[in-house]
């Protein structure tokens, strides 16, 4: 196996902080221990972050994303060893060096990388991993394994950038609110459709739904704050259909915008959220059998979905506010199984892209043979760099 070695680009604290990469950590010995990165990202934004205008957005790729197959090891005579079947050939890969290619639907990406705003962070686990969906998604949301934590770190983001909790800050577009989201402070927007996001209610309730009470007049300080928490959902529901309904872009997102087309409107009519959180749902990537055709559309759509609101976030003049964080729950086991599929393994790739992610490759790559499935080694000396 030829040995091929990734620059690491240095970041500190501060560096990651100005960048908006709220919970992108660069380990001093390029491995990642990544929810506890979220987890500790909390405590140095309630340090250093002010209200600057930066957004950050989330997007969660459900089931476990195979990142050998996204980002292929083309280099790496391991990696045919292992998938001689499924594991992608290099004339068909968009290469980006010598020992890496982009799945070749991924046209989106290639241009954001060769661009130097997109980053591939490698290895990105954690200890003791579990292989079940809806443990490793709670792990990686509270960013705190086998904890009980009950909120997410996102939510937690939120609490330390703004303990006032202002209406607003934090946005989940989902048909459910995501754990990631849940915050001690700060009541999460939650919807899917804007056009139907109001206070479900028979139509002859509607009306006197609607009416807020004046909570000033009110001294019970729980019948307060639940009038306040009516009045936010008021006042979010009518921004949110109001931002949709003007929101007009001549920009393709392809089959699947992921909910970012949602999420540029917002941006666009000047909602105060700074935290966004989206997903591809459906636990889509849980590609145990006949992989390949359903990963490449998987990833085509994402690679158009998320190419596309950097464009459109150009197209309004945003395009230096916001970063974008791609991740997954957990990878795939290097060999491939018998029914032409990958099942679930520990260790993967995540991506941040923006104007302000310098990009390139971070981390160091986990050894394809050395482990099945290969797992993280940690260095704690580079959590410093948050």
């Amino acid at each position: 196996m030829r040995k091929h070695s990734l620059s690491v680009n240095g970041l500190t604290r501060r560096d990651l902080l100005r960048a908006g990469l709220c919970g992108l950590g660069v380990g001093a010995a390029g491995m990642y221990r990544a929810p506890s990165i979220f987890g500790r990202a909390a405590e140095a934004l309630a340090a250093q972050a002010a209200d600057n205008g930066r957004i950050l957005v989330v997007l969660e790729l459900s089931g476990g994303n195979d990142g050998l197959n996204t980002v292929a090891p083309y280099g790496d005579d391991a990696y045919y060893r292992l998938r001689p079947t499924i594991g992608l050939k290099a004339a068909g890969l968009r290469k980006i060096d010598d020992h890496f290619g982009f799945n070749r639907g991924m046209v989106g990406f290639e241009r954001l990388f060769k661009d130097g705003k997109l980053a591939i962070v490698h290895g990105c686990g954690y200890d003791n991993p579990s292989f079940s969906h809806f443990t490793s998604m709670a792990y990686w949301q509270t960013a705190a394994p086998n904890s009980g934590e009950q909120y997410g770190w996102v939510g937690r983001v939120a609490d330390a950038i703004r303990p006032d909790a202002p209406s607003n800050f934090l946005v989940n577009i989902d048909s459910h609110q995501s754990l990631a989201v849940r915050s001690k402070t700060h009541v999460p927007v939650v919807f899917d459709d804007p056009n139907k996001f109001m206070r479900e209610a028979f139509s002859e309730e509607r009306d006197v739904l609607g009416q807020v009470a004046d909570n000033g007049q009110v001294t019970n300080p729980s019948r307060r704050y639940l009038l306040d928490i009516a009045r936010s959902a008021n006042d979010a529901s009518a921004l949110v259909r109001q931002a949709w309904a003007n929101y007009k872009s001549p920009v393709d997102y392809g089959i699947a915008g992921l909910d970012l087309p949602k999420v540029a409107a917002l941006i666009d009519a000047g909602m105060p959220t700074r935290l966004y959180y989206v997903s591809y749902r459906n636990n889509a990537f849980d590609t145990h059998v006949f992989q390949n055709d359903l990963h490449q559309r998987l990833l085509t759509y994402t690679s158009d979905a998320v190419s596309a609101f950097m464009q459109d976030l150009k197209r309004i003049g945003r395009d230096k506010d916001v970063v974008l964080m791609i991740f997954s729950e957990f990878g795939r086991r290097v060999p491939e199984n018998t029914s032409l599929g990958t099942d679930h393994g520990a260790a993967n790739l995540m991506f941040a892209a923006g104007n302000h992610v310098k990009g390139g490759h971070y981390g160091k790559i986990p050894s394809l043979t050395a482990l099945d499935p290969p797992r993280v080694r940690h260095d704690d000396r580079g959590l410093a760099g948050l």
